[in-house]
């Protein structure tokens, strides 16, 4: 095994942390009889030789000998290997993506050529992989499809294989991941798609195991996304009850079957047969490795759970159903009301993609996923705040079962027990009342000053507490006091931030005393960043900061826009202007400014308003800038400062089809325009007619995109109202 190992020169070679003379050591691992050895060598692969997906040179040299491992039925663990090998070989470059866009100088380069040649010398070695789809080990068995899917060279061939093994194959999930591997050759090889959409279509309709009719129903979707039926939430809801159902007749666990009888293929004469599924082999060792805690996690997932794959299959219906809102939201209704919990929490994690990407009526969705805050099984109540969490105003229909929730929560007084008691922890205590505040219901103040007494609070829910009005003033005392036992060392942005803004979002002028004690006693670290936060809130307190005069003048001059604008935001807040306000803004509004300089002094003209009205000819030059948000901050404040409408509008509409994470500081203006932004009413109509969230990105999301797709919303309907009663 393994020859011509060390006729390799690995100490020329290279992976992500070095000189790859460990690799031998590695592959030899992956042999082991040892169970820990094994999983931490294939940890070490994924770690350094295939390190997020990159192919070095020693990569490439280890293919020969991962795929004789793999051919080696004394191995042990070969689905693992398996895996690896269709990472490494089953990265695809965009047509676009040339040899020269990558630096030969930066010494974590990887040439793309890297990535074909691997995809080349697996796909040479491939048909290991045919003899791979009947070993007799199950996680073998599970891994094969895809591997020949993503990189044999012959899919008419697989696709035969695959399809003849569906007649014998048992295990419901390896079956499953024949028919996803199916879907996979079909959206890879556009020649193979017509024949297996028909053959999706027939075993959708024609196995009696529901699971693999949701299966071939999903991938019949992906693969022929304008083909899908009509009546596809109410098949994909029948199946997924007969799938509870038969789990509960059977009374077995997350991998048993259906017992299928032999059915026919009207086209090749052949069948399959269904059975139970197996467990998996053995137990696995207690190895502190990545791939190790992953797979606790999943292992963890799908605990109690009947039928685990069935979320994989629902992810996939729903990213072929894509812009179809109103299919995708009842399908999430009915699994909302399902008996089944496991198909609740999958419900929730499901509408947290539709609901962050698509625009929709989700009222009801989301009542729903409040109930689940009084179910008994803590990762469904977990699931359901962490959804909750980001909705902002849009959480308001579950208002009434989280402040029910947190009633009953006693970490709200000092105690706290686990899901045996049916009560939350604090961590999910605070991401309801995180939900319940961001919201916006004033239910949230009191059990907000109750979280306020204990030791540590979560930043969040300071952050949250400008959605609550008047209500919140009420906390400022609290706030005071927590600001006064803040120490002025290195930690103080960290700690002092959050607390600032919450000054600030409750007017709690009282607090000028603890503001100024901060302002003064920044340390070196992060000073400016301390100074501007504290400068904001003396901004919100207005004329109750009149005391703060001295040091307000003094931090006109500072070296920091960011102080320095902040400062004169504060100053004339507290008491207008003497006449040293708008110069100190206006000496930013210079050629050599950089961007952020200028925007920092455009901001605070524009919060100034018609009053710095002199300063319009120091904005002008902004409109022309290179940089977009110069444009944009610019334009705003020239607007807000002169009413010059003219000027202004052509530039943020133009900013507004430049780059759509503008769209709500444009609309903001548009809506304070109202007539005199008539000209903005078909880009206006054209975005409150979007289906997709403006700020929706593939790859990740942050907490507030819900909300700002809302505010823009919001902002967008105010600014048409406007400019249709102007029109009158």
């Amino acid at each position: 095994m393994l020859t011509g190992i060390e006729e390799v020169d690995w100490a020329s070679l290279g992976h992500a942390y070095g000189p790859a003379d460990d690799v031998p050591a590695l592959l030899r691992g992956l042999a082991s009889a040892d169970p820990a050895e094994r999983e931490t060598a294939l940890d070490g692969m994924y770690g350094a030789v295939h390190h997020q997906g990159d192919v070095y040179d020693s990569t490439l040299a280890c293919i020969p000998f991962l795929i004789e491992l793999v051919a080696d039925p004394a191995v042990q663990d070969r689905g693992g290997i398996v895996e690896l090998l269709t990472s490494i070989g089953g990265i695809e470059l965009d047509d676009d993506e040339e040899l020269d866009e990558f630096d030969p100088d930066d010494e974590e380069f990887i040439p793309a050529a890297n990535y074909a040649m691997a995809a080349a010398a697996i796909a040479a070695g491939s048909d290991v992989f045919l003899g791979l789809v009947g070993d007799p080990d199950r996680e073998v068995r599970l891994a094969a499809p895809c591997a020949l899917a993503s990189l044999h060279p012959e899919p008419a061939r697989v696709l035969t294989l695959l399809r003849e093994r569906l007649t014998v194959e048992r295990d419901t999930e390896v079956r499953l991941a024949l028919v996803a591997a199916v879907g996979r050759i079909a959206l890879r090889h556009a020649s193979l798609r017509s024949e297996t959409v028909e053959w999706l279509d027939w075993l959708a309709r024609a196995a009696q195991d529901p699971g693999l009719r949701l299966a071939s129903l999903a991938q019949l979707a992906r693969c022929a996304p304008n083909e899908i039926p009509d009546d596809i939430v109410r098949w994909v809801t029948e199946l997924l009850e007969e799938i509870r159902t038969a789990a509960l007749r059977d009374g077995r666990g997350s991998g048993g079957g259906s017992g299928d009888a032999l059915l026919d293929d009207p086209r090749d004469g052949g069948g399959f047969a269904g059975g139970g599924c197996p467990g998996a082999d053995g137990g696995w060792p207690g190895v502190p490795t990545l791939a190790g805690q992953v797979r606790e996690f999943l292992e963890e997932h799908a605990a109690g759970r009947p039928a685990p794959w069935t979320e994989e299959l629902l992810r996939t219906l729903h990213a072929a159903l894509d812009d179809r809102v109103d299919d995708r939201i009842a399908l999430i209704l009915a699994q909302l009301r399902s008996p089944d919990r496991w198909q609740r929490s999958d419900a929730i994690w499901l509408c947290g993609g539709l609901i962050r990407v698509w625009r929709g009526r989700y009222e009801e969705i989301v009542r729903l996923v409040g109930a689940q805050l009084h179910d008994p099984e803590p990762r469904l109540r977990e699931a359901a705040t962490s959804f909750l969490e980001r909705l902002f105003e849009l959480g308001g229909p579950a208002a009434d079962s989280l402040v029910i929730r947190l009633a009953g929560d006693p970490a709200l007084h000092g105690a706290s027990r686990d899901g045996a008691g049916g009560l939350v922890g604090r961590s999910v205590r605070d991401g309801a009342l995180l939900a319940l505040a961001r919201a916006g219901d004033t239910r949230a103040v009191p059990l907000l000053a109750r979280a306020l007494e204990e030791p540590d609070v979560r930043r969040e829910l300071l952050y949250a507490m400008d959605g609550l009005g008047p209500a919140a003033a009420g906390l400022a005392p609290l706030l005071r006091r927590r600001l006064a036992e803040v120490e002025l060392d290195d930690g103080l942005f960290d700690r002092a931030a959050p607390l600032l803004y919450a000054l600030a979002a409750v007017r709690g002028g009282q607090a000028l005393p603890e503001v100024l004690r901060v302002l003064r006693g920044a340390p070196e670290h992060r000073r400016d960043w301390v100074r501007e936060a504290a400068l904001r809130t003396l901004a919100a307190f207005g004329p109750a900061a009149r005391k703060a005069v001295p040091e307000l003048r003094g931090l006109l001059t500072a070296d920091s826009a960011a102080v320095s604008s902040a400062a004169a935001r504060a100053l004339w807040a507290a008491e207008g202007d003497r006449g040293d306000v708008l110069p100190a803004l206006e000496r930013w509004l210079r050629p050599g400014s950089s961007a952020p300089e200028w925007c920092c002094a455009a901001l605070a003209l524009g919060a100034i308003g018609p009053a710095a009205a002199g300063s319009a000819a120091a904005l002008r030059p902004g409109l022309a800038s290179r940089d977009l948000w110069v444009r944009v901050r610019s334009a705003a404040a020239l607007w807000r400062v002169s009413g010059r409408a003219d000027e202004a509008l052509p530039v943020l509409l133009a900013a507004w089809e430049e780059n759509r994470h503008a769209r709500v500081d444009i609309a903001e203006c548009l809506a304070e325009m109202g007539p005199a932004a008539s000209e903005a009413q078909l880009t206006i109509l054209t975005e409150l007619t979007r289906r997709g969230r403006h700020n929706a990105r593939e790859g990740g999301s942050g907490s507030h995109d819900i909300h700002q797709d809302e505010k823009l919303l919001t902002l967008c309907r105010a600014a048409l109202a406007r400019m249709e009663r102007g029109a009158l």
